[in-house]
């Protein structure tokens, strides 16, 4: 791999999963000296939360981890299909509206749900929205996030998707 990989990470709102995603995914480049080979960002399927920093619970969570971050919430544009190379969904739903935005084949081969690289998931496993829940549902989303971001970073670096 020599060109550098755009990787586009895509939930609800862009305020917790897709932008917890792209930062765990360059920390994880990073760490593996391979950070160069990639760019990230993150996008929200619903513009009402653009210009928001993410949520606070959700980057309280990543400080005890070590990991700040501080995205601003955006609205996927259609555009978004020509500047990345790979649209990672959050869930099912996002993952709907995106392949109904795609206008091209080429367009929805570059979509795929996160959980598709976690080894405890599933071909259609999804990341859940912590949003309504207590403290422990960002817990576990993290960890949901981190060990599928791994798993997507080896597919990458191995040229298996």
């Amino acid at each position: 791999m020599t060109t550098v990989k755009r990787i586009l990470f895509v939930c609800l709102g862009n305020i917790v999963r897709s932008p917890l995603a792209e930062a765990l995914f360059l920390q994880l480049a990073a760490h593996a000296q391979v950070g160069d080979l990639f760019d990230a960002d993150s996008a929200g399927t619903g513009g009402w939360h653009a210009g928001e920093q993410p949520d606070h619970r959700m980057r309280s969570v990543a400080a005890q981890r070590g990991l700040q971050y501080t995205h601003r919430a955006r609205k996927f544009e259609r555009s978004d299909f020509t500047c990345f190379d790979l649209i990672v969904a959050m869930d099912q739903e996002n993952q709907a509206d995106l392949l109904a935005w795609a206008s091209t084949p080429v367009q929805r081969a570059k979509i795929h749900l996160l959980r598709e690289f976690d080894p405890l998931g599933s071909p259609n496993a999804e990341v859940p929205d912590p949003y309504y829940d207590g403290q422990e549902g960002f817990e576990k989303v993290f960890q949901v996030i981190e060990r599928s971001c791994s798993g997507l970073l080896q597919a990458l670096v191995e040229e298996k998707v």
